[in-house]
């Protein structure tokens, strides 16, 4: 199988060579024993440990043991299943729960990038279908068109990146919060919670298709925590908003799910 890295140095092929990958200005970069590669240069670094650190790794792991959103996961399987692609990319793919899953039902190469690198030491050591690598979504170490399909869940938005890695007739798919998502946690921060618009377009495409996924799960107030901090408004929730939440053994919270799928325009 051949890789489709290229050097985030100099943006050349990067070749594998025993455990390594090398491209032609002499760059090298090794295969951590985990599995994953490393390609995130110390020069591109804005703080010593970016993205998301072990504990907020911990706790996304600890909500996905459970099942509240296994019905977004098979939603996105199935639907990049559709498009039978070759190679499929999945930006800020974290800990790999979306990214393990595709690999498991789609006969494609899969590559999951994220900046964290906790997240991914953890995805590489538990799923070996996928080539996970560490670097910036904003500058992913990857061949110009090389993804049939992009996946975003999530992540930040960076237009002209998703366009240059996207094939020409490939699938850009966008997963955001729909209009609920979360309210009654957020009800507990908020005066006024508003509600969310599905996602435009990115330039350089074209919306294909915008599906809604909703419903309520009751979930477990402990549970509940951990959903909390894997989310950005974690930062706002005080130790005398958890104790409100503590009064009650289990709560019911509205989960809404936008996919966005886009073409190259």
């Amino acid at each position: 199988m051949t890789l489709l890295y290229q050097c985030p140095l100099c943006a050349q092929a990067l070749v594998q060579h025993n455990q390594s990958l090398c491209c032609e200005n002499h760059h090298q970069f090794d295969f951590a024993k985990e599995g994953y590669i490393n390609l995130l240069p110390v020069q591109h670094k804005k703080s010593k440990q970016p993205g998301d650190n072990l504990p907020m790794v911990q706790a996304r792991r600890a909500f996905f043991a459970t099942d509240h959103y296994v019905f977004l996961q098979q939603a996105i399987v199935e639907l990049i299943a559709s498009y039978k692609p070759n190679t499929v990319l999945d930006l800020g793919c974290g800990e790999g729960f979306y990214t393990h899953a595709i690999a498991n039902k789609v006969n494609a190469q899969i590559y999951g990038v994220d900046i964290s690198k906790s997240a991914i030491k953890y995805a590489a050591k538990r799923y070996k279908n996928v080539n996970f690598s560490v670097a910036s979504i904003k500058q992913a170490p990857l061949k110009k068109q090389s993804a049939d399909v992009l996946l975003s869940v999530f992540a930040p938005i960076f237009s002209d990146e998703l366009h240059r890695l996207c094939a020409n007739d490939g699938t850009l798919l966008i997963v955001s919060p729909g209009p609920r998502h979360l309210f009654e946690l957020k009800e507990h921060i908020y005066d006024d919670v508003q509600v969310h618009d599905a996602t435009k377009a990115p330039q350089g495409f074209v919306l294909h298709n915008h599906t809604l996924l909703e419903t309520q799960h009751t979930i477990e107030t402990n549970t509940i925590e951990k959903l909390i901090q894997m989310t950005p408004f974690a930062w706002k929730f005080k130790d005398s908003h958890y104790e409100m939440l503590h009064k009650s053994a289990s709560h019911t919270v509205t989960l809404s799910f936008y996919l966005s799928e886009f073409k190259v325009a």
